[in-house]
């Protein structure tokens, strides 16, 4: 049984999930539930959210420097041209997660956030507009008070379906919106929590542009 909150050698307290490697260790202080408003970096979370489907996230922590080389630092504007011999390329590429439908949603996903960029600005701009109340949420006390999915990741799934993304069910999209910090599920007492709340007040989050 993982305690919802320990107390490392260096005195921080951090969220029980996050101690088991030096990998977790960097992700949950440096990223986790820190604001993201960069296209790139949150179209790379989600895909790596729908590679995670059925592994650990630590698996996808290691492969994550493979990933980039093999996704061309998942920059939407070029892994969006990628054809079947990509497909072929990155199906032999031992350093990811070799599934082809989860390759081939990253390739899809790509191109929908270039019409995503058309349409509404940014696919930053889109994903923050569903972004809960942050005001009254109390922070969770133990790894129960922490849902699989919200209505919030509900509807942004939907959406996100609709305008031609896959692999972004409900729980895929509440894990990346934890990670990107339209949510803060750190445990109460985490020494990542205020911080990551100071991260959100002073962030510039972008607007879904007028038609």
């Amino acid at each position: 049984m993982v305690s919802a909150l320990v107390r490392g050698d260096d005195g921080r307290r951090r969220c029980g999930w996050a101690t088991s490697a030096p990998e977790y260790v960097a992700y949950h202080d440096d990223e986790w539930g820190r604001p993201v408003t960069d296209d790139a970096r949150m179209y790379e979370k989600l895909c790596l959210e729908g590679f995670q489907s059925g592994l650990s996230w630590l698996t996808i922590l290691r492969k994550r420097e493979a990933f980039r080389r093999a996704f061309a630092e998942f920059e939407p504007d070029t892994v969006a041209r990628f054809g079947a011999r990509d497909v072929g390329r990155l199906l032999a590429d031992a350093g990811i997660v070799r599934h082809r439908g989860k390759i081939e949603a990253a390739i899809a996903n790509a191109r929908a956030t270039l019409e995503v960029q058309d349409r509404f600005g940014s696919l930053a701009a889109l994903l923050w507009s569903f972004e809960p109340p942050r005001r009254g949420r109390a922070a969770p006390r133990g790894f129960g008070d922490v849902p699989s999915k919200t209505d919030a990741s509900i509807a942004a799934s939907k959406t996100l379906l609709r305008l031609g993304f896959r692999f972004v069910g409900p729980t895929t999209v509440y894990a990346a919106m934890q990670s990107l910090g339209l949510v803060n599920d750190h445990i109460a007492g985490c020494t990542a929590r205020s911080a990551c709340e100071q991260d959100r007040r002073a962030a510039t989050i972008p607007k879904v542009a007028e038609p």
